[in-house]
């Protein structure tokens, strides 16, 4: 999932996803400076990361972000800040009773 929200476009692409409307290629290829195959290999990259899903309307297929997998990364980043607070506090407190 990082890996995936590395790349500035995918990033461009779930910003325009964010508002909960679902969009086609061709609509999130509007302004994009890429064709509609790099925008299709980028909405791939992101589905496979669980950011967006597909559904088939007609002919075409319109994607949607997926809110789950960031609270989910949210909720373990949360774990691990945590776990270093505890770490940074300990080394605070060692430090301190040293001196």
């Amino acid at each position: 999932m990082f890996a995936a929200l590395g790349d500035e476009t995918r990033l461009a692409l779930l910003g325009r996803l964010y508002g909960g409307e679902r969009m086609s290629i061709t609509e999130l290829s509007v302004g994009a400076r890429m064709t509609r195959q790099a925008v299709s290999k980028h909405l791939r990259v992101l589905e496979r990361a669980r950011l967006v899903h597909a559904s088939r309307e007609g002919r075409e297929s319109l994607y949607a972000f997926d809110p789950a997998p960031v609270e989910e990364m949210r909720v373990y980043l949360e774990g691990v800040s945590a776990q270093w607070d505890g770490v940074l506090g300990r080394l605070k407190a060692f430090v301190e009773g040293s001196v």
